[in-house]
């Protein structure tokens, strides 16, 4: 079955879906005890002072944790009803620019595909959407609204806000195509992946060797753990990932790096 039920326009009953989609991923990733495993997991990266970009900025979570470290947040979001509660969260605070946006190779317009009860998983790739068709643990999952969004890219960020000491991406199925707009090595990323297409965050690792030198190591989920003891090489995380059992599902691979 195509996981593309509708391009139909937006209606009253789409839109009243598609805050309590806003609405629960609010509940999911603002949940009680979660922020203080983000905020150990970026405190690794970025601290007082630091701009960091968080790319696929949805509920803007990460923002608020980025925040709590005392860092200056770029929060970059395409979707609209997610920019509305990132403006209401955080639209008067100084440290955060919301850009409303999607990232990818070069500056234009992007077609996106929303999935309005789930906006998590909303996404600008079709073979992403096409990946995750009966895919276990994607059941039920259907992007029914497209729309046209703004798209700019990483260095075109970078000469608008300066350099990042962190760059978070995430953009379900979109992230090598966010690196291919970045011209220049950043000291630390962090890029998500799934398992239903591991060969995006394989292409985005080919990015990442075309800019530097990196290390690497990861975390499975939303645990905001790392798996390795020890930071990884490219062969070696390519190989970790490509090892990894289907019901992983996602998580983050992250870059830092060598001097």
């Amino acid at each position: 079955m195509s996981r593309f039920a509708s391009t139909a326009a937006d209606t009253p009953l789409k839109r009243l879906r598609g805050a309590f989609g806003v609405a629960r991923s609010v509940g999911i990733y603002y949940r009680r005890g979660r922020a203080s495993d983000l905020d150990r997991m970026h405190a690794r990266f970025a601290g007082r002072g630091d701009l960091v970009f968080d790319i696929g900025s949805h509920v803007g979570d990460r923002v608020a944790s980025f925040r709590r470290l005392g860092a200056k947040v770029v929060a970059v979001e395409p979707q609209p009803g997610p920019v509305m509660l990132l403006r209401l969260l955080y639209g008067r605070r100084r440290d955060v620019h919301i850009v409303p946006s999607a990232v990818g190779a070069a500056e234009g317009r992007l077609r996106m595909y929303l999935n309005v009860d789930n906006p998590t998983v909303s996404s600008a790739s079709t073979a992403f959407i096409g990946a995750a068709a009966d895919a276990p643990g994607w059941e039920g999952q259907h992007w029914e609204r497209t729309i046209e969004v703004a798209q700019t890219t990483l260095d075109a960020l970078i000469a608008r806000f300066g350099s990042p000491a962190f760059t978070k991406i995430d953009v379900e199925g979109f992230e090598a195509e966010v690196l291919r707009g970045l011209s220049q090595p950043l000291p630390a990323l962090s890029v998500e992946f799934t398992t239903i297409q591991r060969g995006v965050a394989l292409a985005a690792l080919e990015e990442l060797d075309r800019l530097g030198r990196y290390r690497f190591n990861a975390a499975l989920g939303e645990s905001q753990r790392l798996v390795h003891a020890q930071w990884l090489g490219a062969d070696a995380i390519r190989a970790w990932l490509c090892a990894l059992p289907q019901a992983a599902n996602s998580g983050d691979i992250y870059a830092v790096l060598q001097r």
